[in-house]
Order: C-alpha cells, then sequence, then structure tokens
C-alpha cells in the first residue's frame, strides 16, 4: 500500500510518500493549496492519504474525498500516541513520516470529519458565541469607564436597558468635544462597539434560527425542557452522526465530561473531567444544566440524587446533569424520538 502523508502547513505543505511493502520513502515541499494537492495525489496516485486535523483539514478531506478510490485518515494531534516526548530532532519530513508509518501498522488516532455543511455550521454557532465573548468585553469595559469617574451603572440586565444605554450616550463625547474628559471619548467609543456587536449578534442569530428551523435534528432537540435554540443546534452540530457513537460512555467522552483515570497496581480512582474535546459543547450544557433544574422535573430530581444534600457537591452535580442531557440528547437522535422522560416516581 502507497500512503501519502502531509505535514500541512499555512503556506507550504510538506508530502511523504511511503511505500509499505518495502519502506521506500520520497518527499516533496508543495503549496497548500487544492489544485496543488489534486495535482499531487494524481501523479503519486497514493492508495491513502493521511494528514492530521487543523485550519485546512477540511478542505484538504473534501479534496482529496473527491479522488475516487483513495482511502483518508485523519490523526488527532492531542492524542497520546501522536505527542513527541523526550526527542533529539523534529522536522516535517519527520512529523510526515510518523503519520505514514503509524497509519502502515493501524496506529494512528483518528477524528471523525464531518460534511462541508456541518463544518460551516459548527463555524457559524463558535462565530456567535465569539460575538457573546466581544458584547461581554465592552460591556465590561463600559462599567470600568464609569466606575472609575465616581458613578455607578444599575447592576446585570438593568444596566443596559434603553434607558440606561441612553444615560450613557449623554455620557459620551466626541473626541472633538471631549477635551480633558478623555474617557468620555473612550465611553463613546466603547458605546459604538457595542452597539455594532450586538447588530452582529442578531443577524447571526437570526440566521441560526432560520437554520434550526430547516434542521429536524435541532427541532426535536427543542423538545427537551429547558433546552434552547442556542444548545440545541450546538449539540445537533456537535453530534452530526449519532451512529458514529458505540455508547453513551463515547459521546460523553467526546464532550469531555467523562473522570479521568488513574490505575496502578491495585489502586483504582477516578479524577475530575477530562476536559478533552469540544469545549463550547461541555460549556454550553453546564450552562443548561443549571436552567433544566428549574425547567425539566427529571433532570431535576436526577441533580438532588447526586447532589445527596451537599452543598459541596453542587458543581459535580451539575456537570453529571450535562452529562446526562447529552446522552440523553443523542439517544434522541439516533432513535428519532422526542423528549418522553419517565414518570417522576420512577426517578424520584
Amino acid at each position: 500500500m502507497k500512503i501519502l502523508a502531509l505535514d500541512l502547513g499555512k503556506f507550504k505543505s510538506t508530502a511523504c510518500l511511503y511505500d509499505g511493502k518495502d519502506g521506500g520513502v520520497k518527499y516533496r515541499t508543495i503549496k497548500t493549496a487544492p489544485f496543488v494537492l489534486w495535482d499531487l495525489i494524481g501523479r503519486w496516485e497514493p492508495d491513502r492519504v493521511v494528514f492530521e486535523v487543523g485550519t485546512a483539514a477540511g478542505w484538504v478531506h473534501d479534496v482529496v474525498a473527491s479522488v475516487e478510490g483513495v482511502e483518508i485518515e485523519v490523526a488527532n494531534p492531542n492524542h497520546e500516541g501522536w505527542r513527541w516526548r523526550h526527542v533529539k530532532r523534529k522536522t516535517d519530513r519527520l512529523d510526515a513520516l510518523k503519520l505514514a508509518r503509524l497509519s502502515a501498522v493501524g496506529q494512528l488516532p483518528q477524528v471523525y470529519v464531518p460534511s462541508a455543511s456541518v463544518r460551516q455550521r459548527r463555524a457559524l454557532v463558535r462565530y456567535r458565541e465569539q460575538l457573546v465573548s466581544r458584547r461581554t468585553r465592552s460591556k465590561n469595559t463600559i462599567r470600568s469607564l464609569v466606575h472609575a469617574q465616581g458613578r455607578r451603572m444599575p447592576g446585570g440586565r438593568a444596566g443596559w436597558t434603553q434607558a440606561s444605554v441612553s444615560k450613557l450616550w449623554k455620557m459620551a463625547r466626541d473626541w472633538s468635544e471631549a477635551g480633558e474628559g478623555l474617557w468620555r471619548g473612550m465611553l463613546g467609543e466603547e458605546l459604538a462597539s457595542l452597539k455594532a456587536v450586538c447588530e452582529q449578534l442578531a443577524r447571526v442569530e437570526a440566521k441560526l434560527d432560520e437554520l434550526g428551523a430547516a434542521d429536524p435534528a435541532t427541532r426535536l432537540l427543542r423538545t427537551i425542557p429547558g433546552v434552547g435554540p442556542r444548545t440545541a443546534e450546538a449539540i445537533a452540530a456537535a453530534i452530526d452522526d449519532p451512529h458514529r457513537f458505540a455508547n453513551g460512555k463515547q459521546v460523553a467522552s467526546y464532550a469531555g465530561l467523562t473522570p479521568r483515570q488513574f490505575q496502578s497496581g491495585q489502586m483504582e480512582r477516578s479524577g475530575r473531567i477530562s476536559k478533552q474535546g469540544q469545549a463550547l459543547l461541555r460549556k454550553l450544557l453546564v450552562e443548561v444544566g443549571w436552567l433544566t433544574l428549574r425547567y425539566n422535573p427529571h433532570l431535576a430530581a436526577f441533580y438532588h440524587r447526586v447532589r445527596r444534600g451537599s452543598p459541596g457537591r453542587r458543581k459535580i452535580a451539575v456537570v453529571a446533569v450535562a452529562r446526562k442531557l447529552l446522552v440523553t440528547a443523542w439517544a434522541m437522535l439516533r432513535d428519532g424520538r422526542a423528549w418522553s422522560p419517565p414518570p417522576v416516581a420512577e426517578v424520584a
């Protein structure tokens, strides 16, 4: 078997053609561009193409997938089996060669690459989260500017009502009118930035709502009490094909919601959650875990059962709720069934 291993770079990539029969190797440095990769595959005619997951992995996967009869393997560089340790020399050629050799012996840790449309939707979900972070930074900066002048703003949401924002605009000044009160000029800049990011966020969420309304998976997950459109679309995009997971434990591990394990001899214990995989999904699940305590009696009963009345177990219990919610959502997508909890008497 001929294996083409690619060490992808932003502008240039290293290609390694490895012959599994005699161990022969040849290298080439190419531009990281679709037409160049297409030409290389046509010339070398590999049986399999392997590369690491990364920014360019999506379009590289699509290019290779368009070539009939070529296998694809996408490596997970965060896996223990791929990490470089105690090495004296590390180069792009050695990276590519290691990819090829691990693939040849069936030891390459791999990741799932979704379709282009799912990747775009995941990117939009992440972009919305970035806009939310920008909005939060702007609000924090505005509060800091106002408080530094001995003034006060209403706390929480009351500080961002239409009336409160109007008062802030009255304090702000254009740079030509700010004079020595430079903080007023900075306040104006931040208010303008906040207005712009809020408008961006509204447009992005409108598009996400449109996509969610047309997506059966998102609509199905919305039947879970306490799960809103943002969490439903994030879960649907992250899971994509529910049949790629063999069981609920794999799903929870995918979101980093399974405990770390430590075993040596007769000693075996579990630690905190691994926090590997989908960080944004994990964050949203924990956030909605708190909301379900109010809107979902089934998960609320599960929370109190795990907490066992101990204040120190609140976070442990809500993480357990997040994990149960994700596994339940996966089972719903796998079976195509809407939310249908058991009677409260059975879980009390």
